[in-house]
């Protein structure tokens, strides 16, 4: 263990400002009004239908978004906040929060480096944090002012192994449960926990979301009924299903014309075969003791199988990225396979080629396939990241098959988290 310095802390804080400061201020200084911290603008009008007993559903943000709510009704109770101060103060203390939740989560999953560089953590998860930013997944949810940060955080701290001693009093499950009843995408967590057999945390997760859940109906009865018998099951409360901004594999057979039957026909042999393989390599990276990559698995599965899935859904790719590294960089010799499969999910995700694909479509170019397919390159992309995360778990495997056995006698390898 060691103690944080203060220079490494601010010489972190500096490269920070530094390698942040064009993503933070395309986003947060020089986007246009119309769409700057759009989805803040939904979630305060939640809080402010709470006060004033509007229904939460039929409301919609100023135009041109005209964006209604579409989470869960205690996620408008816990929007309350917002709506006592004006917008642009929420939407700047949102941004805030989310940066040091980003902050948060590459100083818990990217631990193995961090332990390893001593007191220059600050520094690394400075330069990491930021870098992130480049990403469109994370750059997304500062674009925006999404909710992803938090609830990939929540989930991160529950899988922790171990857990902290200020974390050892809250079961495991219940922040996983608490951040399903905020957003419904983190069940996938439920099976992965009901599939190896985890009854504990299962129930944990599965007792939290119905008690938050039913408080909430006490409280807001007439949402409560809206959203469940009616606004959860209707998805074009979400956006234009088949638009380029989503890249669930769902939205492609969309974009191709099929509709109905035919879609779910399509789409189903994607959810079994799919759901099988992200689920086996998050059993595998449970048995490994691999938290990171578990989460990192259990996560992808939910940007994977969710009929709808924006670009900033992919928020784990913070978590995936040291999830293929592992021990890569801590290790002499440094495992470059490992880090080149990592930077190839880096890359993927600077690049941002929905956009390209309808600017090439928009302006005619041919040939024409090569649109289609960049408009799908984040639906490739995330198939591409399974691959290379199921690779990385299996690596894990050949290792530590080859290590050297401990020696009887000898002290037992230290495992930290």
């Amino acid at each position: 263990m060691f103690r944080l310095s203060r220079p490494h802390l601010l010489l972190g804080v500096l490269l920070f400002a530094v390698i942040a400061a064009w993503p933070l201020a395309k986003f947060l200084l020089l986007f246009p009004q119309d769409q700057w911290q759009v989805d803040v603008q939904v979630y305060r009008e939640g809080g402010i239908s709470v006060l004033q007993g509007r229904d939460i559903y039929a409301q919609m943000t100023q135009p041109p978004q005209l964006l209604p709510f579409t989470y869960p009704p205690i996620a408008a109770f816990l929007s309350v906040p917002l709506a006592f101060v004006p917008f642009t103060v929420a939407a700047w203390a949102w941004s805030i929060t989310q940066l040091l939740a980003n902050v948060a989560i590459v100083w818990i999953a990217w631990y193995r480096v961090r332990e390893r560089v001593g007191v220059w953590a600050p520094v690394l998860v400075g330069v990491v944090a930021a870098g992130f930013l480049w990403t469109q997944p994370v750059g997304d949810g500062i674009r925006f002012a999404q909710v992803n940060a938090f609830l990939v955080l929540m989930c991160l701290l529950d899988l922790r192994r171990p857990r902290p001693a200020w974390l050892l009093k809250v079961p495991p499950g219940m922040l996983v449960g608490m951040a399903m009843a905020i957003k419904l995408t983190p069940g996938v967590f439920v099976i992965h926990y009901l599939l190896n057999k985890r009854w504990r945390e299962a129930g944990w997760a599965i007792g939290t979301a119905t008690f938050v859940s039913v408080a909430a109906w006490l409280v807001l009865p007439q949402a409560s009924f809206a959203f469940w018998g009616g606004a959860l099951s209707d998805p074009t409360r979400l956006g234009p299903n088949d638009g380029s901004a989503n890249q669930a594999f769902r939205a492609t057979l969309l974009r191709r014309g099929l509709e109905g039957t035919e879609l779910t026909l399509a789409w189903a042999p994607w959810l079994l075969v799919v759901g099988a393989i992200v689920f086996w390599v998050a059993r595998r990276a449970y048995r490994q003791g691999d938290w990171v990559a578990e989460a990192a698995a259990v996560g992808l599965s939910g940007f994977l199988l969710s009929p709808v899935s924006w670009v900033h859904h992919l928020h784990w790719i913070m978590v995936i990225v040291p999830a293929i590294l592992g021990w890569a960089l801590t290790r002499s010799p440094v495992d470059w396979r490992r880090v080149g499969a990592a930077a190839v999910v880096v890359a993927w995700f600077v690049c941002t080629m929905p956009f390209w694909g309808v600017l090439w479509k928009r302006e005619g170019r041919d040939p024409r396939w090569v649109g289609d397919l960049l408009v799908e390159g984040n639906v490739i992309g995330s198939v591409v990241v399974l691959a290379l995360l199921a690779w990385a778990v299996h690596r894990t495997d050949r290792e530590r098959a080859h290590e050297t056995p401990v020696a009887e006698g000898d002290p037992a390898p230290r495992v930290s988290a």
